[in-house]
C-alpha cells in the first residue's frame, strides 16, 4: 500500500495546478433571472501610520465626501473593521480599519481595479498609508 501511495503522490501533484485553476473566481456563466453580470470590489483602508491613528472620523468622513462619492456615484456601502498585517519593517500592526464595497455592474476585474487605483493613491497619499489592499471579484448583482 505505501508504494502504491508513494506512486500516486507525483500523479496528484502534477494534477492540483489544473484542480486549483477550476477553483479561481470566474465569471458565472449565466446569472440567475433579475440580476446581471458585475464585478465586486473591496478595498482595506488601515487608519493608522507611524503607530497611532491618523485617520479619525472626521477626516475619514471627509475623504468619503470628497473621493468615494465621486468615484463611485451609483452607491457604495463602508464597513468599520479591525485589522491587521505586517508591514515592510516585520512588524505586526493592529489598527482600526475601514472596507469599502462596491458592486460594479458590467465592470471586468481589472477594470474594477483600475476605477479604484486613483481612490487608493489618494488616500495612501493623504494620510501617509503604506499600502491599501484592493481585492476584485465577478458575480452577479440585481436591484
Amino acid at each position: 500500500m505505501r508504494v502504491a501511495r508513494r506512486a500516486a503522490l507525483p500523479a496528484i501533484a502534477a494534477l492540483l495546478p489544473a484542480l486549483l485553476a477550476g477553483c479561481a473566481a470566474a465569471p458565472p456563466a449565466a446569472c440567475p433571472a433579475g440580476t446581471g453580470p458585475a464585478t465586486f470590489a473591496e478595498a482595506f483602508f488601515g487608519r493608522s501610520a507611524a503607530g497611532r491613528e491618523v485617520v479619525d472620523d472626521a477626516a475619514w468622513a471627509r475623504f468619503v465626501d470628497e473621493v468615494l462619492t465621486p468615484a463611485f456615484p451609483d452607491g457604495l456601502t463602508v464597513l468599520d473593521g479591525a485589522g491587521q498585517w505586517r508591514g515592510r519593517d516585520g512588524r505586526v500592526a493592529r489598527e482600526r480599519s475601514k472596507l469599502l464595497l462596491v458592486a460594479l455592474p458590467s465592470a471586468t476585474p481589472d477594470g474594477a481595479a483600475a476605477r479604484l487605483a486613483p481612490v487608493t493613491a489618494a488616500y495612501r497619499a493623504r494620510f501617509g498609508q503604506e499600502s491599501v489592499m484592493v481585492a476584485t471579484r465577478p458575480g452577479c448583482v440585481g436591484f
